[in-house]
């Protein structure tokens, strides 16, 4: 039998066009995190080297995130598949301007810390793995922002959790091990329930990429199967979130650990759930956030208000910016909730804020410590006169999470309640600002316990502590500069927000109208 060539249409199967060089951005984060990682890990003995290593490769991951968000606003979404192969077959790497936002901020946070924990991180930290942890958690939470597969989001959260393991028990304390209980299991459940869910919509679909689900998922029973893994997946994401009335861990925790290691949890690991959720909700399910519309909302303005009260109710900052970050995650809750483009665009404009300050607060919270010699409101006093420009600078960050202008958490609250109010949304409308007047009130009263007030309570009224002089380490460039560096982008993002405003609206028009995502993962053949 003669052979008889028969022509193979590829292109139905795979990306045939070549892969641009500035579209390795995208994988870019990932390859520099594990390398600096390994690289650390390598050098582990030389605890004086590691900081120059992480800090070499942290930067490099700031400067290919920054070009990897300047590429997507100018291209628009960029997708990578492993082996050309389109799904269900590849594997992609999908990112538009909501992931490579979060991916940027995030990125100058972890440098941050990295320059931060060259004061807070002893000796013995070094050698037991802090900056090896640190670049591994920028991997898990740079993945997660740039996947487009689900279950290789589930894989990311598992890499970001077990580097949050190893540091949150370094110093091997006994309140850290206490946390660390209380902060895997809630986790480990989370990322059970994620699987599952993950599992059963495989069962339905038939595929895990992204664009995929969105597609086939339009044609589904939205009150069928696919109720039943929406409500696993906001439960799951809710934990990781520490959204109410599952985040009971969180200020059960963030407060053990070295205070480099919680700026960096409360900075990053809650909106990576946040992300989850809008990604989910927004892009893949849109008729189940729909449905669970009411849902969300009541979640979301619960978490507002316990967080605050809860703040309000601490004597520990510690403890108290743990509060404040389960607040913020109300807020991020509340754009979900309303779910119009708008609303979207707030919640992420307010996510990119709260990474900001949150992490700042408890860097200053650390600097307080070292200047005060302790976390407790009752032991602070007179850290005005000790230092009048940190002074100034705690204030800024507590007008700046409190959601006062001229600082970022101005805008995305107005972007919210005006959402909200549109919508009609009243109760979401009305949460939001009630939650702005109490936490105001609650970082006003650190600001006049720790630093207007005299000394610690019992001070007679109209004496002033006498402050010894810590030592230079403790209040030097390596605490001020990452500082500073987050408070300039605060203050940055509120006096000039229209940058930010476009960045966030272009992420939350991807998640309202998802044919430019959905394009660039399949090309002219998207269905």
């Amino acid at each position: 039998m003669a052979a008889t060539d028969s022509a193979v249409d590829l292109s139905q199967a795979m990306r045939l066009e070549p892969v641009l060089p500035a579209d390795w951005l995208l994988v870019a984060p990932l390859i520099i995190t594990i390398l600096g990682g390994a690289l650390c890990l390598m050098t582990r003995k030389n605890t004086a080297a590691q900081p120059k290593v992480a800090i070499i490769f942290l930067t490099l991951l700031v400067l290919a995130c920054a070009g990897l968000l300047a590429h997507v606003l100018d291209k628009g979404v960029v997708t990578m598949v492993a082996g050309g192969w389109l799904p269900p077959f590849g594997i992609a790497f999908t990112v538009d301007a909501l992931g490579a936002t979060l991916a940027l901020t995030s990125s100058i946070v972890a440098l941050c810390a990295a320059v931060y924990g060259m004061t807070d991180v002893d000796n013995s930290g070094r050698r037991y793995g802090f900056y090896p942890f640190l670049l591994l958690l920028m991997t898990g939470v740079c993945g997660a922002f740039l996947t487009g597969d689900i279950f290789n989001l589930y894989v990311w959260f598992e890499v970001l959790l077990i580097s949050s393991f190893g540091l949150l028990v370094l110093g091997n304390e006994r309140a850290q091990l206490d946390g660390a209980v209380k902060y895997a299991l809630l986790n480990i459940i989370a990322t059970t329930l994620f699987l599952i869910a993950t599992g059963l919509l495989y069962g339905i679909l038939g595929t895990l990429n992204m664009a995929d689900i969105a597609i086939k998922a339009r044609g589904a029973d939205a009150n069928g199967p696919l109720m039943t893994v929406a409500v696993l997946y906001f439960l799951a994401f809710a934990m990781k979130a520490a959204a109410f009335p599952v985040n009971f861990w969180l200020p059960a925790s963030y407060h053990t650990p070295r205070i480099v290691i919680a700026a960096v949890f409360a900075g990053l690991l809650t909106k990576v759930g946040v992300y989850a959720l809008l990604r989910i909700f927004a892009l893949l399910l849109p008729e189940a956030r729909i449905a669970l519309a009411d849902i969300i909302a009541l979640v979301a303005i619960a978490t507002m208000l316990t967080g605050v009260l809860g703040a309000l109710a601490q004597t520990d900052v510690r403890r108290l910016l743990g509060y404040l970050v389960i607040s913020g995650i109300g807020s991020m809750l509340a754009g979900l909730a309303i779910g119009t483009t708008p609303a979207l665009a707030g919640a992420i404009f307010y996510a990119v804020h709260s990474i900001l300050v949150m992490t700042a607060l408890y860097m200053a919270a650390g600097m307080m410590r070292a200047l005060g010699g302790s976390y407790s409101l009752r032991e602070l006093g007179g850290l005005y006169r000790a230092s009048p420009a940190f002074a100034a600078v705690f204030l800024m960050l507590g007008f700046a999470v409190a959601g006062l202008p001229p600082f970022s958490g101005f805008w995305p609250k107005v972007i919210l309640v005006d959402a909200a109010l549109v919508g009609g949304h009243g109760w979401i409308a009305g949460s939001i600002l009630v939650t702005g007047l109490l936490t105001t009130i609650a970082v006003g009263r650190v600001w006049i316990y720790a630093f207007w007030r005299g000394g610690p309570e019992g001070t007679a009224d109209g004496q002033l502590v006498a402050f010894a002089v810590p030592a230079p380490s403790a209040v030097g460039a390596n605490v001020w500069l990452p500082i500073g560096v987050l408070l300039g982008l605060v203050v940055l993002l509120g006096v000039q927000p229209e940058f930010m405003m476009q960045v966030s609206g272009r992420g939350a028009s991807t998640l309202s109208e998802p044919m430019g995502y959905l394009r660039s993962v399949f090309g002219e053949v998207a269905r």
